[in-house]
């Protein structure tokens, strides 16, 4: 067992006695086993393995070799365990994206195996499965034993009834808790045998019946029309041709096909076919678009350390409508001319397939697309084009980051303020963060792109570690949209019917459908109800998991958590008093489409939110027919209001952003100042001129004041002095520590003793440690959550602290599995 160290991987040749194996455990540590003769010159770094752990065998990743064991080891080497097996021919990983995962795996306080895991796309990881066989001396037990009704001898009978069984089987028979425990004593007393057997990949290469001609001379009978059709257009291919193509192109059956392959005519092979993301989509055709003076200015520095293939940062400040996506593009253009691969990264599935089909009209089948909505075999077919080096430009979303591209030349993040490129579970890490180390490593360089950038990003800007580049105005000089906030005190003062659309927001979509234009509405908040109460005892159904209100979704009559997924049906009861006085309060987007639906019967109204888009593609085919015009308004939560280019959006409608400035969380205000930024920046885009009306309770807060302006700088000003007065990022380092377990004590105990450790690590006050405290969300999926935060100025003192005190907890038994240090949150709930 060995700790991560934080050197270099190694690449010199060395004699292949011993390798550290990293395991997707939550562990952060390598293990060392022996390499059989045989497998020596076989095994490779990033190949995968099979070793045995802790009674089981496992899948880990070779990261370095040793020819002996030095002191630092403390192993004997005949205790050394050995290599199972090797399970590729050719690593899969390359040295690039080991580098990175082991970097990311040290700053983020998280498993080196598990980041490598994430970083191979589902379904490629090969798995082990455990297969349970009787032994002889079990058939005797079960023969002496039989009258007993015990557990013990009710699984061994089903053993010796059906053979070989897994432990999946065993499970669903028996349960898994009991399972476990009765089959190690079983196993101990050799009663049982236990076999581990390689599960392989889930996805594979797809293979398609291909055809190629061999000659087109005639033998023996003369050919039918429908042959000689193939015939003369297989003479005319330079490639072979997929028979189901065959047959679609030509109006063709297979029957000719079949009978020219028996005469000696053509070839009927197996061949390889690429499942494409993009098959059947129309993509926008290429246009000859020339840059504004402003556009010229960003992307001739950007080309500068392009071509001297140089490593830069640059934030590229553009508002909304300025132009952003055409830099993208020519410096991807540039660097493709340089010889370099580029990778782009998007923070929304939604943002995808719009920047997807603008690339791949661009660059053709040089584009490879990554992000989690894809199918099994359409990722495993991208992410083999990009390690084959048959795609030099990659876009995706958060876990494109470990695209393995190579002589990478240009990252590009767009959005890159976005919450979405955090990852919140293990393996912890930041894609924006990731890909500006990532193209350090490579000396490539990196464009950090937003209308509203991160105040950690634009604050980098002004000290100088990153080029600060600015589109001060929208292409063609169009104005921003006209936005206005409607103090919804005033609508409720004034006895308006209704309390959720303000008569200026009903007014305006009016005019604007009267007009032939469109209009979005935005509540980021999905279902129908947020809650539900009882008039009659006050109580509110809340999730039996979590701390927080059960949300009704009406589609469904279900009450649903969306947090954990627990749903009830709908009571018609109160379940504490049995009142049936219940009362459905807090809209969401399923009950605005509906009321806007039966104020504007007329308008065609469609919802985009995650309740909407389970079903694959749904949301492309959405906003493909909104940006067609069969769409009159767009309902949704955040996923529409940023990216997205229409031209005939002229109203955008922002019902409550008041739920997000209320949040417990010091981003609350920047995030509510983003949101509607972006959303703004949706209406206008065209020729005609836009409007934004922004509904709230708290209008004359500072991110809405600025949003309605959307003023950054301004926004900037007042936030950064809030940060600098409370210790706040960036002018201090945080971590959060979760502590989560079902038991609020065992819990508490074991905050208690890390705390403790802390203040040990932390003597000379080098850093403010807050807590242990009940989270914001206290309770989530079941378990007690507690908080600890420690803030430093020095991120050298903060990460000296907490890695001593970890060390120093787990000497003094602190349950480490419960504990969860989060370095760089951007999320304190």
């Amino acid at each position: 067992m060995t700790a991560i160290s934080r050197k270099t991987i190694q690449t010199k040749d060395i004699q292949r006695n011993f390798v550290e194996v990293a395991l997707p455990l939550p562990l952060q540590q390598t293990f060392t086993y022996s390499i059989p003769t045989e497998m020596q010159a076989k095994i490779a770094i990033g190949s995968r393995l099979l070793v045995p752990f802790g009674g089981r065998v496992m899948v880990g990743y070779a990261v370095v070799f040793h020819e002996t064991l030095n002191d630092e080891f403390a192993l004997v080497p005949s205790s050394i365990k050995q290599i199972t097996q090797l399970l590729d021919s050719e690593p899969l990983l390359t040295i690039e994206i080991i580098d990175l995962t082991k970097w990311a795996a040290g700053y983020y306080v998280s498993s080196w195996g598990e980041m490598l895991k994430a970083s191979l796309p589902a379904g490629i990881n090969a798995g082990v499965e455990e297969l349970f066989q009787i032994a002889n001396s079990g058939i005797e037990y079960l023969e002496q034993n039989i009258s007993k009704r015990t557990q013990k001898i009710e699984l061994l009978q089903f053993l010796n009834e059906n053979g070989e069984t897994s432990f999946k089987e065993l499970k669903k028979k028996f349960g898994g808790a009991k399972v476990r425990g009765i089959s190690k004593e079983l196993h101990e007393h050799e009663f049982i045998s236990i076999i581990h057997q390689t599960v392989t990949a889930k996805v594979k290469a797809k293979q398609q019946n291909a055809v190629r001609l061999l000659t087109t001379k005639q033998k023996n009978s003369p050919l039918t029309i429908p042959q000689q059709k193939i015939i003369d257009f297989l003479a005319n291919e330079s490639q072979s041709v997929t028979i189901s193509e065959l047959k679609g192109i030509l109006d063709v059956g297979i029957s000719p096909i079949k009978t020219l392959a028996k005469r000696g005519f053509i070839e009927i092979f197996k061949t390889e076919v690429r499942r494409d993301p993009l098959f059947g989509f129309a993509l926008p055709k290429a246009t000859n678009i020339t840059l504004t003076d402003e556009q010229s200015e960003v992307l001739s520095k950007i080309n500068k350390p392009l071509r001297s293939q140089l490593y830069r940062a640059f934030l590229l400040h553009g508002i909304t409508g300025s132009g952003k996506t055409e830099v993208y593009i020519r410096a991807i253009k540039e660097t493709l001319s340089n010889g370099k691969s580029a990778l782009m990264l998007v923070p929304e599935i939604a943002l995808t397939p719009v920047f997807s089909k603008r690339l791949r009209s661009v660059f053709g089948k040089e584009v490879a697309i990554l992000h989690s909505s894809l199918s099994t075999g359409e990722r495993f077919d991208e992410w083999r084009r990009i390690r084959n080096g048959k795609a030099q430009v990659v876009i995706g979303t958060r876990s494109a980051v470990f695209a393995p591209l190579q002589n990478l030349g240009l990252i590009v993040v767009d959005e890159e303020h976005d919450g979405s490129y955090r990852q919140h579970e293990m393996p912890f890490y930041n894609a924006r963060d990731v890909a500006i180390v990532r193209a350090s490593n490579a000396n490539a360089v990196i464009i950090l792109g937003s209308a509203t950038p991160a105040l950690e990003s634009f604050h980098n800007s002004q000290i100088g570690k990153y080029e600060y580049l600015s589109l001060p105005n929208r292409i063609e000089n169009r104005p921003l949209a006209k936005a206005e906030i409607i103090d919804m005190r005033e609508v409720f003062a004034a006895g308006s019917d209704d309390k959720i659309l303000a008569p200026q927001l009903l007014k305006a979509i009016e005019e604007t459908h009267t007009r032939g234009e469109q209009t979005i509405i935005l509540l980021n908040r999905r279902g129908f109800s947020q809650f539900v109460l009882c008039r009659s005892c006050g109580e509110s159904i809340r999730c039996m998991n979590c701390d927080i209100t059960l949300t009704f979704h009406k589609s469904q009559q279900k009450l649903v958590c969306h947090y954990c997924n627990h749903s009830v049906i709908a009571p018609e009861k109160c379940p504490s008093c049995e009142s049936e006085f219940i009362y459905f309060l807090g809209e969401g987007t399923e009950q605005i489409e509906k009321i806007l639906e039966q104020k504007f019967p007329q308008l065609r109204i469609s919802r985009l939110d995650r309740d909407t888009t389970k079903k694959r593609r749904e949301m492309e085919k959405v906003l493909s027919a909104f940006s067609e015009g069969k769409i009159d308004m767009l309902v949704g939560t955040q996923m529409i209001a940023k990216g997205h280019d229409f031209p005939n959006v002229t109203l955008v409608g922002v019902v409550s952003v008041d739920a997000g400035l209320s949040m417990p969380d010091f981003r609350s205000a920047e995030r509510t100042f983003q949101l509607l930024t972006q959303v703004a920046g949706r209406a206008g885009r065209g020729d005609r001129k836009g409007s934004v009306l922004i509904q709230s309770y708290y209008p004359d807060n500072y991110a809405l004041q600025h949003a309605k302006e959307q003023n950054y700088k301004e926004f900037y000003k007042r936030e950064i002095e809030f940060r600098r007065s409370m210790n706040y990022p960036p002018f201090v380092a945080l971590t959060s520590i979760l502590i989560k377990h079902p038991n609020h004590n065992y819990a508490f105990e074991n905050a208690k003793i890390l705390r403790n450790s802390l203040d040990s690590a932390n003597k000379r006050k080098q850093c403010i440690v807050l807590g242990p405290a009940p989270a914001p969300l206290s309770r989530l999926k079941g378990e007690h959550r507690l908080q600890i935060l420690i803030k430093s100025r020095n991120r050298k003192h903060l990460r000296q602290t907490i890695d001593f005190a970890v060390a120093e907890a787990h000497e003094n038994n602190c349950d480490m599995k419960i504990v969860y240090v989060e370095i760089d949150p951007i999320n304190l709930l």
